[in-house]
């Protein structure tokens, strides 16, 4: 339950409008039993005067419980909507604010302390599990506790007339209520949580089937995909299966302890009545209001299936909230840089206490305005480098300092004001070029746009779409060549003069004649800023004036470039 008092808190800035719902929920379902009760005591009452006599008749006062048969029912209509209104308005305002409380855990897990989950699930964490979620006040919070408040309040009413009556109604209440979800609730823990679970593992299968469809026809993978998602499909329809077993016989159950709390009910004041302690006419008014209280608890069944699922998914959000940072933030706002040479002595750095180094004894002095190449294989320690300079992993032994500080007083976040980087992976977002360009700057003017772009070289082809900057570059910029996507990110770093730019491997992919359009086209770029070239291409080299290469982690040799 920890996962669930944990939720209520995040959501008691929004506690008005929770309590707001719930109490036009409690109304509803008192406005409805009222409306139940009075109307059978009413037909019944009216019923017996007319069998009296005339006298009788005349003193019967048929305008008030009329009166307050129209009062509860419209009252029953507009609290419902008003109920409705106000609980979607708060569910609503409880998932946005479950978005940006996760993105904001999320955002500085990124990206170290997010390489061991697969994308497809992350996108599953952000997108259903937040949903499922946003389920907890809707199908839970408001259920459960107008049931408990509107539940207790009727059967003191009953009490009024039958306390045998009202403690017939509390326990049938309490069995259909409470019982019957929670053992219920019980058999079906493990297959809720399974269903999340397979739904995860089934949506992440659809989406890297489709981002490796390319890849699974060529190398004849898709058959081998399909089954394991034909697999996964089944065992999620064998979750839901067993729940839906469970759905209903939860709901038989109910329907049989309604009927016989009101043969008890019945019973108890029919007894009363023969007793001559109760009039005739408050006989129908407890059967019907039987009838009417068990509309409170007829949601918990569901809520209590729910709330596995909601547990469950809960438990995934918060463990990937919780994760631990990969770089502790500096407790200091960073200090100002004096000029902005990179000077590394004897760094090492790895990603786990048991991993191998993937930087090991690296002593390396960048001076301010460098242009400087690092090359080596695959897994040579090229990416770890940068990941070090922008304070996405931390180096577990050596020195570093940026501006003549310890690097450590920088965080991530700092370090983006002075570096630029361009790479094989600068995401384009399924907006519009404009949009893209806006992430680099986003007070920039639409003249400011138009420059970067001819300097990307890319001004002419965007004039020549229909949209312009408006165009929309696809999934990922899949309305784009590789060419034309490497050049929305130069475009970006026209954007950002920042001191350092950083381009890592930034023509991988690309063919030799597009590599030497970009590279060309990137050598302005460079003039006035400190420049870091990681790449196992040679020509992107061409435009360093110094050249390391990285080997295990170690950097064995450097060279001058004529």
């Amino acid at each position: 339950m920890r996962e669930l008092m944990r939720l209520v808190k995040l959501f008691n800035p929004y506690r008005r409008w929770m309590l707001g719902g719930l109490a036009l929920a409690c109304a509803t379902i008192l406005a409805n039993f009222g409306l139940m009760v009075l109307s059978g005591w009413f037909l019944a009452a009216t019923a017996l005067v007319g069998l009296a006599s005339y006298a009788a008749q005349n003193a019967f006062n048929f305008f008030t419980p009329a009166a307050a048969v129209r009062f509860f029912a419209t009252l029953r209509v507009g609290s419902r909507y008003a109920e409705r209104l106000v609980t979607h308005e708060a569910t609503f305002r409880l998932l946005a604010a479950l978005r940006v409380w996760f993105y904001e855990r999320l955002e500085p897990l990124a990206p170290a302390a997010l390489q061991s989950y697969r994308a497809a699930d992350l996108l599953s964490r952000i997108v259903a599990d937040i949903d499922t979620l946003s389920l907890f006040y809707l199908r839970v919070y408001v259920p459960l506790l107008t049931a408990l408040i509107a539940g207790l309040l009727m059967a003191g009413f009953f009490a009024i007339f039958s306390w045998p009556a009202a403690v017939a109604l509390l326990v049938g209440l309490a069995l259909t209520g409470g019982g019957a979800p929670l053992l219920s609730a019980w058999a079906g823990a493990q297959a809720g949580r399974a269903a999340v679970r397979e739904s995860a593992a089934l949506r992440a299968t659809y989406i890297d089937a489709v981002q490796g469809m390319g890849e699974l026809l060529t190398y004849g993978a898709a058959p081998a995909m399909l089954a394991r998602a034909a697999a996964g499909n089944e065992r999620l329809i064998g979750a839901q299966a067993h729940l839906a077993r469970l759905s209903g016989a939860s709901m038989a159950v109910a329907g049989l302890v309604t009927n016989y709390t009101l043969l008890l009910v019945t019973l108890a004041a029919s007894a009363k009545l023969a007793a001559g302690h109760l009039a005739a006419a408050d006989l129908p008014l407890l059967a019907l209001g039987t009838a009417a209280a068990f509309e409170a608890v007829a949601p918990l069944p569901a809520a209590f299936q729910y709330l596995g699922q909601i547990r469950e998914a809960a438990r995934r959000i918060f463990a990937l909230a919780d994760s631990p940072l990969a770089v502790a933030p500096p407790g200091m706002p960073a200090p100002v840089p004096q000029g902005y040479a990179l000077v590394l002595e004897n760094v090492s750095l790895r990603y786990a206490p048991d991993a191998p180094w993937a930087l090991r004894d690296v002593t390396l002095t960048l001076p301010e305005g460098s242009h400087t190449g690092i090359t080596g294989p695959t897994g040579a320690g090229k990416s770890s480098l940068i990941n070090l300079l922008l304070r996405f992993n931390e180096f577990q032994a050596g020195e570093v300092r940026f501006g003549g500080h310890d690097l450590r007083a920088f965080g991530s976040a700092d370090m983006s004001r002075f570096v630029t980087v361009i790479s094989q992976r600068s995401y384009l977002f399924h907006t519009t070029i404009r949009d893209n360009l806006l992430l680099a700057d986003g007070t920039a003017s639409v003249e400011q746009l138009w420059h970067a772009l001819e300097v990307a070289q890319l001004a002419d082809f965007v004039r020549a779409m229909p949209k312009g900057l408006d165009t929309m570059v696809g999934e990922g910029g899949a309305k784009l060549s590789g060419g034309q996507a490497r050049r929305i990110a130069l475009a970006r770093a026209v954007l950002r003069p920042t001191p350092w730019l950083i381009l890592d491997e930034p023509t991988e992919g690309l063919d030799m004649i597009t590599e030497r359009d970009f590279l060309r086209d990137l050598a302005p770029l460079l003039q006035g800023r400190g420049v870091l070239c990681i790449t196992h291409r040679r020509a992107p080299l061409a435009l360093m004036r110094r050249v390391y290469k990285l080997a295990q982690g170690r950097l064995a040799c450097h060279a001058k470039l004529t």
